[in-house]
């Protein structure tokens, strides 16, 4: 059997995770339903796919971070998607690292190249 799984991140910002998809080239998708087994089913507000059965997917938890949704027996099919998250997660603190700069000296202007 395999169910959807959440799974806290540290991410908060949506479009700064959507910027650092696209720097990786990966293509983000938009606001969708994850289906799992037996009708099991989640609303995602940015969603990646992974292989051509495999979509990840980030949804906005009470505490204000996007947790990372997944069927786990299928992610564990992946070998290279554990590298991936890495890459993804590191992207992400990167752009949030620009953004936060950016933000504190509007006057400098800043590029990051990944």
């Amino acid at each position: 059997m395999s169910h959807l799984t959440i799974l806290p991140t540290v991410v908060r910002d949506a479009e700064v995770l959507a910027q650092s998809l696209r720097s990786l080239g990966l293509t983000p998708l938009p606001a969708q339903t994850l289906q799992g087994f037996a009708g099991e089913s989640l609303e995602v507000d940015l969603a990646l796919r992974v292989a051509p059965e495999l979509l990840i997917g980030w949804r906005r938890a009470a505490d204000g971070r996007l947790n990372l949704i997944g069927d786990l027996q299928r992610i564990s099919r992946h070998r290279t998607l554990h590298t991936l998250l890495g890459r993804i997660t590191r992207a992400y603190a990167a752009h949030q690292a620009m953004a936060d700069a950016s933000r504190l000296l509007p006057q400098v202007d800043l590029q990051l190249s990944v």
